[in-house]
């Protein structure tokens, strides 16, 4: 099994062309700009990559995109869940041939009242799946886009089952409570990553493996100085890096990183998203226009300042 994954990870966003499809140049550059500036590895295809929203086909794109290329090899992760069950260990066998140390999956959203019978059984084929190959799995909790949440139960359950394959969460809820409980119930045993930097203060007294988060796609040299020197960081430091953390998650997430994005690189097509979601306007954009002056950003004023 390859080396478990630490540290700061970028959920990286997808630019698209005008055709929906991937675009390929923009998506390297910008993996390898986060890269550059400290990212520990990269979260492709993730809720901010808007996998949902894409063709299995396009994903196979997109993975065979990032996996191939020249990237710096550092820890590579990919979203492989889909509600399908065959979906799901197509993508997970993929990314297992491409190379990939880790898939991140989510529970199968679409049923509710699911049975925690159910849910194991969904994870153990995938799992079984992989089983001969060098690829690491980790849960999706993102309860609020799946309505899922893992219990200490179930992960103890799995774990048990498949000790060398599981490897740890990320945890999008949200809910500090339950993810220190997380990282405290299965310390040295399952990785526990919050879905934000703004934790990674606390890293050390709580037990993060690390972050994966969206908005370190602009925030990466203050979180990944956080979270390699959090003892000798500054009060400020740490309150900027929250501060601009709550900035960016006040607009809707996934828009607003591609604006960033867009506002680093001077390249408007950067801010295309797939329906149903839709472009940054109004004061959603100012708000993250002011992220971008604060981050020391190239940024397009809109016709409203």
């Amino acid at each position: 099994m390859n080396n478990k994954i630490s540290g700061v990870l970028a959920a990286v966003p997808t630019p698209f062309t005008d055709a929906n499809d991937l675009d390929t140049g923009p998506f390297l550059e910008h993996c390898e700009w986060v890269i550059d500036r400290g990212c520990d590895g990269l979260n492709v295809l993730g809720t901010t990559g808007e996998a949902n929203s894409q063709t299995g086909k396009a994903r196979a794109q997109v993975m065979r995109a990032a996996a191939q290329s020249s990237l710096s090899r550092n820890a590579m992760m990919v979203g492989t869940g889909t509600p399908s069950l065959g979906d799901t260990i197509e993508l997970t066998t993929l990314a297992a041939r491409l190379g990939y140390d880790a898939a991140l999956i989510l529970p199968p959203y679409y049923y509710k009242q699911l049975t925690e019978d159910g849910l194991f059984d969904f994870f153990s084929a995938v799992l079984r799946s992989v089983r001969g190959d060098d690829i690491g799995i980790y849960l999706y909790n993102f309860p609020q886009m799946t309505g899922i949440t893992f219990t200490t139960e179930f992960v103890e359950r799995l774990l048990k089952a498949y000790p060398r394959q599981l490897q740890g969460m990320k945890d999008s809820s949200g809910d500090m409570a339950y993810t220190n409980n997380m990282a405290a119930i299965f310390a040295g045993r399952f990785d526990v990553f919050p879905g934000s930097e703004a934790p990674l203060p606390d890293a050390a007294e709580f037990g993060y493996a690390g972050c994966i988060s969206a908005s370190v796609n602009a925030t990466v040299e203050r979180a990944a100085k956080v979270w390699r020197q959090r003892d000798q960081v500054s009060d400020a430091e740490i309150a900027e890096l929250r501060d601009l953390r709550s900035e960016i998650a006040s607009a809707p997430m996934v828009a607003a990183v591609k604006s960033l994005v867009s506002m680093r690189t001077g390249r408007a097509e950067w801010r295309r998203v797939l329906p149903p979601l839709v472009e940054l306007s109004g004061a959603n954009l100012r708000t993250i226009e002011a992220v971008a002056r604060r981050l020391e950003l190239p940024y397009t004023p809109t016709d409203s300042e």
